[in-house]
């Protein structure tokens, strides 16, 4: 029992160490031939237009605004990748969903989007993240098939929880465990979180800390 609490607190630790390391943006992706080649474990963060990918990347470096944010829905239309300490590389996909954006540029993120998935050997995660006020949306389904088919591995994160009860919280996370119950690329749990009053921040960071093969290896 005191291994496995002390296990808890280096995880914990080794998490909050790395992503208080320097973060640096690399490149803005807007075609695949742009995307850099690969050099690092990645994990990437999708989701609808608005849902708060940039804010919660900011939030688990603790900066304000390296990941660039957006009132405009559907103004990201490139991969952006930063660098954390040479360590791990943070992929913001673009946003998806937005209804108003043309059909050639809906095709041309779906094709960007759908490359970088079935082609990168690196990516050990998705972060889908899914506003915990809403139902789960026919386009976010679409991109768990995507994930599914490329057989990338992704968990659902839920933001703006703090705009929600404990007890809709709770509906809310069984509705998306049943969804995705099915899926053979999702992981069986959905996180909570919130760049308002942090929850959930902390545990992002041990579980996107875990995923990095380069700490794994300095573990043993």
């Amino acid at each position: 029992m005191i291994a496995c609490s002390a296990g808890k607190v280096d995880a914990a630790a080794e998490a909050t160490r790395l992503f208080a390391q320097e973060c640096n943006f690399v490149v803005g992706a807007a075609h695949y031939d742009q995307v850099p080649i690969p050099t690092l474990d990645e994990v990437a963060f999708a989701g609808r237009s608005n849902v708060g990918k940039s804010s919660l990347i900011n939030a688990l470096l603790g900066r304000r605004n390296l990941a660039r944010s957006s009132n405009t829905p559907g103004r990201t239309r490139q991969i952006n990748f930063f660098d954390l300490a040479s360590q791990l590389m943070l992929v913001d996909l673009p946003g998806y969903g937005y209804a108003k954006a043309p059909k050639t540029e809906i095709r041309e993120w779906t094709r960007l989007v759908r490359d970088y998935l079935q082609s990168r050997a690196c990516l050990r995660r998705v972060c889908l993240l899914l506003d915990s006020r809403h139902d789960v949306k026919s386009s976010d389904f679409e991109i768990m098939s995507m994930l599914d088919q490329a057989a990338v591995s992704y968990m659902i994160v839920m933001t703006k929880a703090d705009k929600m009860s404990p007890e809709q919280l709770r509906q809310r996370e069984q509705s998306i465990l049943v969804a995705i119950s099915r899926r053979p690329a999702a992981f069986a749990s959905v996180l909570a979180t919130s760049v308002s009053n942090g929850m959930g921040i902390e545990k992002l960071k041990i579980v996107l800390a875990g995923t990095n093969t380069l700490l794994a290896q300095s573990e043993e």
